[in-house]
Formats: C-alpha cells, structure tokens, sequence
C-alpha cells in the first residue's frame, strides 16, 4: 500500500468535493442546522397536557384538588359539565385526561378513610399517558400536604438521578443525535462517490493506473473523514453553547470514538456504492441502511435492551448503538477508557469488516 497513492486519490477526491457546493454545503451545514432544529424539536418532557375536568363535588376540598393539576405547566384544565362530556372531549381529541370528582369527594375526605376520584387517560398515545401517569404520584402527594399539612408515609422513598438529575430530555437526546446526523450524513456523502466515477465513465480512467482497490478506498474516504471531524465539532460547539450539555470524559477519548464511528459509516457508504454504481439506487440504499436502522434501532430513542431478543442482538450490527453509548457515557457520566472499551472493540470491528468487504467488493474490471 502505497501512502502517495492514497494521497493522489485523496487529492483527486477534494477537486471534485471543491467543485461541489452542495456537497461542502451538506457536510459543514446540514450537522448544525439539524442539531438545532431536532435538539429544540425533539421533547420527551410533556408539557401543557390538555386535561378535561367534571366536579361534582363543588367544594373547597375539591378545588385544591384541581389546582394541585393546575398550578404546574404540565396540565392545561379545562372545565367540562357532565362526565359524558368529558368522554367526548376524550374521543375527539381535544383532551388528553379526564378527571372526574364525584359529589361524595369531600364528605369522604378523611384521615383513615378512602377517597376516590376517576381520572380517564387516552391510551391511544401510549408516550403522553406514560408520561400522565408519571406525573399523577407527585399530585397526589400534594394533595394530602394541602389538606393534611405535614402528611408522612409510612415509607418515605427520596429519588435522586444521577448524571441528569433534573431529567433534562436534551441532555440525553443531544449526544444521540449528533450520532444519528454524523451517521446518515456520513453514509450520503460517500455513497455517491464511486458510483459518481461508475456513470461518469472517469472509473475507467482510475482502473488503469497502478493503484490498488485498498488505496482507492482509503483515498476516497480521507477527505470526507476530514470534513466530518469538521462536522463533529461544529455539533460538539452547539451541544456545549447552545443546549449547556455538560461534558464529563474525555474530549480525546471522543473524538477518537467519533474517528472510528465516521470512518465505519464512510465504509458503508462507499460499499453501497461500489455495489450499485448507480447514483440514484446509492442515495435509496443509503437512506434505507442509515437513517431508519440509526433513528429506530440504535437505542437513540428506544432503550435496546427492551427490545425482543433477535432485534437486540441485531443491534450490535450497527455502529450507531455502539457510539451512542459512547457518546452518552462521555458526555454524561464521564466514564473512562475502560467503561467504554467493550462499546470502542466492537466499533472497531465493524469498522474492519466495513473497510475489508467495501474493498473485497470493488472489481478491478469495468464489468458489472
């Protein structure tokens, strides 16, 4: 393997991303736009949850009862007459919950005596009523301080979360994101590139020369691994200045991890494209193996470890899962090299085995 080779095809490789404004403009622009406009967009804290009341109690009691609901911002009251118009506050939509106080709410209000209200959730959303649910044990709670006073149950269990104690959703979807963004932009700019040189008829050019399929490979993925570290820290700047997420490890430990794992998916890129050789069956083959399997599968947003046994050991075919835990473990929990060891082999392996078939693949001849 020759390194002036490498860098011949390297240089060669910058020519064609120079003449190509949508390509700079996709590298350096696309990571920063959509770590802003998904980091705001994407919440899994609920707010002003639009919560449908009946009461039928009409007493003071029942009133603290509906302002331990009101006086927070995670429900948005609005006041209904009968029960039956709760339901269809429910059916259309226009309500999330329902709480519904009986006429007997205050009369049974009493130390040592049960008093029940109904309160209806839309499970159609399973993600809102999970969340509704959550919140109903911190309004209980302020229901008997407000009519009890100092109220103490018999077990008294104090929660405390460790690397996000307030729950903050942004600190946990950020570095995910910058994962999934680094991913599919990394897979789009490379699959385009051999196939580019396939439809151009300029492979055959490249084919007569002296160099190797390996340095072809390296020398194509070198400028792009270079404007994704650009990207990298670009997304970086923003989590830090923008989103305040804190950063506990290692930056050298991560940006290494962000090396290998952009390294891996411009290996994948280049692999769709050696076997398409077709620009527009790239960017299709490229968006299907990258975006949904990064989003869905990687444990961005849904833990992996909650999945059905196939679909997590499936996981560990994608780099994504591997340095989001990375990611999360460095920025949040601060872990060291030897946490994320298992996470940072297993990286490296699927980056071996993406570089090794992306050359195995790419023919030496002209014929398909």
């Amino acid at each position: 393997m020759k390194i002036r080779s490498i860098w011949a095809i390297a240089q060669k490789e910058v020519f064609h991303i120079v003449r190509d404004p949508f390509t700079l403009a996709l590298a350096l622009g696309m990571p920063v736009i959509m770590v802003l406009f998904f980091g705001f967009a994407i919440e899994f804290n609920m707010e002003r949850i639009s919560l449908a009341i009946h009461d039928a109690s009409k007493t003071p009691n029942s009133r603290l009862l509906e302002q331990a609901f009101t006086s927070s911002d995670y429900f948005q009251s609005r006041y209904v007459h009968s029960p039956a118009e709760a339901l269809q506050y429910l059916d259309e939509g226009r309500a999330h919950a329902a709480l519904l106080v009986p006429p007997a709410y205050a009369r049974d209000l009493k130390p040592l005596q049960e008093s029940a209200v109904q309160i209806l959730i839309d499970g159609a959303d399973n993600s809102s009523a999970g969340s509704i649910l959550g919140y109903l044990g911190g309004v209980q709670k302020r229901v008997l301080q407000n009519e009890f006073g100092e109220f103490r149950e018999p077990i008294e269990i104090k929660t405390r979360y460790l690397f996000n104690p307030e729950l903050n959703s942004r600190w946990f979807v950020v570095p995910g994101l910058a994962a999934a963004i680094i991913a599919i932009l990394s897979i789009l700019l490379t699959a385009l590139t051999v196939a580019r040189e396939w439809e151009n008829g300029s492979m055959e050019l490249l084919l007569a020369t002296q160099v190797r399929p390996i340095e072809i490979i390296l020398g194509k993925l070198l400028p792009y691994s270079v404007m994704g570290i650009i990207a990298v820290f670009f997304v970086f700047l923003m989590s830090q200045v923008v989103f305040s997420v804190p950063f506990r490890g290692n930056f050298i430990l991560y940006l290494l991890a962000c090396l290998i794992f952009l390294s891996t998916y411009l290996a994948q890129g280049l692999l769709i494209s050696v076997v398409t050789r077709k620009q527009q069956l790239s960017m299709q083959f490229a968006m299907l193996s990258g975006l949904l399997p990064t989003i869905l599968l990687s444990g961005f947003i849904f833990p992996v470890e909650h999945m059905p046994k196939f679909f997590f050991y499936f996981t560990m075919l994608l780099p994504a899962r591997w340095f989001i835990e990375i990611s999360r473990a460095l920025f949040l929990q601060g872990a060291g090299f030897f946490s994320i060891l298992p996470s940072f082999l297993a990286l490296c392996a699927l980056f071996t085995l993406m570089i090794t078939l992306a050359t195995k693949k790419f023919k030496r001849d002209v014929e398909p």
